[in-house]
């Protein structure tokens, strides 16, 4: 029994000391900002600097890819919404409530998301009404890109900030 609960003292299953725990979260957030809208940053880098195929390709994928989020979006925004709020809405109160630490940790890895999700269909949104070709296509993703890379960052940080301070709440309580 010692063994055990030696590895298990080593291994610390609590959700912000996990290893696991922040590397999920830097791959998601690095996974969020390589796919713009669904096309990788380095696919439209080649389009914009070769064009001709390379920029065809982005274009078809930029536009399959928005009109997709914006069917499921204009088909059923009321419902996503409302299951979303219902979700989001249960983990703060189990996480922040009645303090369990992984409902807190799931909050600070899906809550960003929802904002990156609302900028998504705004930019999908602006890219229909523009057309979306060219430079104005590639200047659009690229906007879109650096804002979903703010809400990253500010996101990292709010949950190392919240996670080192959870560690250390609970080193001094034990």
């Amino acid at each position: 029994m010692d063994v055990i609960d030696t590895a298990l003292e080593v291994i610390d299953l609590r959700s912000f000391s996990n290893l696991w725990y922040w590397i999920a979260l830097a791959t998601l957030w690095s996974s969020v900002s390589h796919w713009v809208l669904g096309v990788p940053h380095d696919m439209i880098q080649r389009a914009r600097r070769e064009g001709g195929q390379a920029q065809t390709d982005v274009e078809d994928l930029v536009r399959i890819n928005i009109n997709r989020l914006l069917h499921v979006v204009d088909s059923g925004a009321w419902l996503m919404v409302g299951l979303a709020a219902f979700w989001l809405t249960s983990l703060l109160v189990l996480g922040f409530w009645y303090d369990i630490e992984f409902a807190q940790a799931v909050v600070l890895l899906f809550a960003p998301m929802m904002l990156v999700v609302w900028v998504s269909v705004r930019s999908s949104r602006r890219i229909m009404a523009e057309g979306g070709t060219g430079d104005a296509l590639y200047r659009r993703l690229t906007v879109h890109r650096r804002i979903v890379q703010v809400i990253g960052m500010l996101s990292i940080t709010v949950t190392a900030f919240y996670g080192t301070w959870q560690n250390i709440s609970v080193s001094i309580l034990n």
